[in-house]
């Protein structure tokens, strides 16, 4: 077994995309991040990123870590999970944990408090859905519109509240490329904004809906249901496919997707390391 570490995020998409995008929607996270980093469009990085390969042959599993998150495995195989943390282990001082397939992570987590000590917990569980057949949800009033140039201290403020840990920092940097790409849409009620929908430039046809966010006083209302099948129609309109992550924690975001046309595909967990 062959067991790369590279920094370079170009080179690291000519050796495993042809192996990602055999399932773009199963390898929306790495593929997405990855090709940010290598057409330059994510924001600036006081630290590299280091991405892993395993070959047998071919590629046979990836890895990513990008700064201030934990590794990221994804689908990745639970036999390759081993491999991948002792190459990490070379490379990374600390970790604060790591995320993908239970089998998997749990495995590397294993091996990463083996070689450096502490200890590994379940912090989160997400689910990701693929759409199938649409159907367009309601919503208590209101309608859709791409998100404005006037926005961007809203969308900024909005990002925070619902997904800092998500986003990390750069809060205004984000909302305007957001706004620059076209790819966050307003549901306003009243002329007033009420819910926002993003979603991620596609990358071999698939586009990753999210974040969704609506303030807690104007939720109940079928916002943030409607917003994203709305979101979601675009997509399909585009010729690209659409998925989405939940928490498996919220049960009635869960049940919303699941009434506007997605279906699981597979579940993930995130693992913190603690000393």
């Amino acid at each position: 077994m062959d067991v790369r570490v590279t920094s370079d995020p170009r080179a690291f998409e000519r050796t495993v995309f042809p192996f990602l995008q055999q399932d773009p929607v199963l390898h929306t996270i790495i593929m997405s991040n990855v090709h940010e980093r290598a057409n330059g469009t994510a924001r600036a990085e006081d630290e590299p990123s280091y991405f892993v390969s395993v070959h047998d042959g071919d590629v046979v599993g990836v890895a990513m870590r990008t700064p201030g998150r934990g590794v990221y495995l994804g689908a990745l195989r639970e036999d390759l999970a081993e491999v991948v943390a002792d190459a990490y282990v070379d490379v990374l001082p600390q970790l604060s944990g790591v995320a993908g397939d239970r089998p998997a992570a749990r495995r590397f987590a294993a091996r990463w408090c083996e070689r450096r000590g502490g200890q590994a917990t379940e912090t989160k569980g997400t689910r990701l859905h693929k759409l199938g057949e649409l159907t367009p949800l309601p919503a208590d009033g209101g309608s859709p519109r791409p998100m404005r140039a006037d926005e961007v201290d809203l969308v900024s403020r909005w990002g925070i509240d619902g997904f800092a840990e998500e986003l990390g920092s750069g809060y205004r940097e984000w909302a305007e490329r957001q706004l620059r790409q076209q790819t966050m849409w307003i549901w306003a009620a009243d002329g007033e904004p009420v819910s926002m929908v993003g979603y991620h430039l596609p990358i071999f046809g698939v586009c990753r809906v999210g974040p969704v966010y609506t303030p807690p006083e104007r939720r109940r209302h079928g916002y943030a249901g409607a917003l994203t099948s709305h979101v979601s129609a675009e997509i399909l309109a585009q010729g690209n496919q659409a998925c989405l992550y939940t928490d498996l924690a919220n049960p009635t975001s869960n049940k919303i997707y699941h009434q506007a046309g997605y279906r699981p595909l597979a579940d993930f967990v995130d693992v913190e390391f603690t000393a």
